[in-house]
């Protein structure tokens, strides 16, 4: 955001944040959503192409406690796998990033990390023209 080389940075899910944060995201023109008034509108504004890049720990820590950092009230599986499936905008890639495999109860991350990376990539895959 800082070199401009990005045309918009939206963050959703996002349950704490610091005044120097708070600044940061103002001056930069960065959209956040926050779970304290979680909306699916913003889906509404993502343009093409679109670059996902996933933290793990969007996910509430019942979902998803193989993260690094812990922070009850975020989203549950369903409701992203929900935000996933209903981007419009063409996503030209993606990421999966906060894995913590240290702090993974039986897996359960990882297995969560993996079903989302599938809905991602059907997502993009889906939307390439068939090659017949």
């Amino acid at each position: 955001m800082e070199t401009g080389k990005i045309a918009s940075l939206t963050q959703v899910g996002i349950r704490t944040l610091t005044t120097h944060q708070r600044m940061q995201a103002k001056k930069y023109g960065v959209n956040i959503v926050e779970m304290k008034n979680f909306s699916l509108s913003f889906i509404h504004y993502l343009k093409s192409p679109l670059y996902i890049s996933l933290d793990m720990d969007v996910l509430d820590p019942a979902f998803a406690p193989g993260v690094s950092h812990h922070e009850p009230g975020g989203l549950s599986t369903r409701e992203l796998i929900h935000i996933i499936q209903s981007i419009n905008a063409e996503i030209a890639g993606a990421d999966l990033v906060e894995y913590n495999p240290a702090r993974d109860v039986h897996d359960v991350t990882a297995m969560t990390a993996y079903k989302l990376m599938k809905e991602l990539m059907s997502k993009m895959i889906a939307q390439k023209p068939s090659q017949v």
